[in-house]
């Protein structure tokens, strides 16, 4: 079922709201710069298992509206409350992929986890994407400087570019080709802001503020959000339980597919 969630007079975000019947809920969030199609191996495999899936399109990405303006991390995770608050979910497991755990964790400590009883996280750009003074273990600023300028001079090679150390197995050229057209899905201005975003944003404090269960799964060979971000959240999180995936990289949800959906479906009983 699909739902277009107004979040703002002029903003609706997109939903679709997969096997509404279920049991058990779990609300993805993905990664940039790509859509909630990026967790189609997922969809197929929790949804005979009696699975309600929920794929949300953040604000500039996939189906959802793509206005200019704000698209740090309150906003985006103040476009989850509307659509929790619409949708009337209870008791989800809340789940996100890099830039979306990032915008999970967010969620956690700004709306106090309203409506979330787990929360999973995958490979999630937290609590801070880049370097920072104390902080060593992220990328460099001049990394996302260089990922920001790409998309403004050449923005299809920047994503066939991210592609290319996206997973840590070579994928078909199929799926390549496929994947890069979801990241062509979003506006250029929404994927530069977004990145932007990485540069200012840190959680350190919200790590401390989740009471939930929550699980970290996280690959080894990560070029994006290296694996020592992993620990970190493991280290500020209560009641986390880290799970390293030794053989992927930033893709683990298609890396080790079969691996990651059995871990993901366990911890959302």
């Amino acid at each position: 079922m699909e739902h277009w969630i107004r979040v703002e007079p002029d903003v609706k975000i997109y939903v679709n709201d997969i096997n509404p019947l279920g049991s058990r809920t779990i609300l993805f969030i993905h990664g940039w710069p790509a859509d909630h199609r990026m967790f189609e191996y997922q969809y197929n495999h929790l949804i005979p298992l009696g699975y309600r899936c929920i794929g949300v399109d953040l604000r500039g990405f996939g189906q959802s509206d793509k206005p200019v303006g704000r698209y740090d991390y309150n906003r985006l995770a103040d476009d989850i409350r509307c659509v929790i608050g619409a949708l009337g979910l209870q008791n989800i497991t809340l789940s996100g992929h890099s830039t979306g755990g990032a915008v999970a964790i967010r969620y956690m400590a700004r709306h106090q986890g309203y409506g979330v009883s787990r929360l999973a996280l995958f490979a999630a750009a937290a609590p801070s994407l880049i370097q920072r003074p104390g902080f060593p273990y992220g990328v460099t600023r001049e990394t996302i400087e260089q990922i920001i300028q790409a998309t403004r001079q050449d923005r299809p090679q920047m994503l066939r570019d991210f592609g290319d150390i996206f997973f840590y197995h070579k994928v078909s050229q199929p799926f390549s080709d496929w994947f890069f057209q979801l990241g062509l899905e979003a506006a250029s201005w929404s994927t530069m802001a977004v990145a932007e975003t990485w540069l200012a944003e840190e959680l350190f404090r919200d790590l401390a503020c989740i009471q939930v269960p929550t699980l970290i799964m996280h690959g080894i060979h990560d070029q994006v959000v290296l694996y020592p971000l992993a620990v970190a959240q493991h280290q500020g999180i209560r009641h986390s339980v880290l799970i390293p995936f030794e053989n992927s990289g930033h893709g683990l949800f298609y890396d080790e597919r079969e691996r990651f959906n059995r871990e993901l479906s366990a911890f959302a009983r």
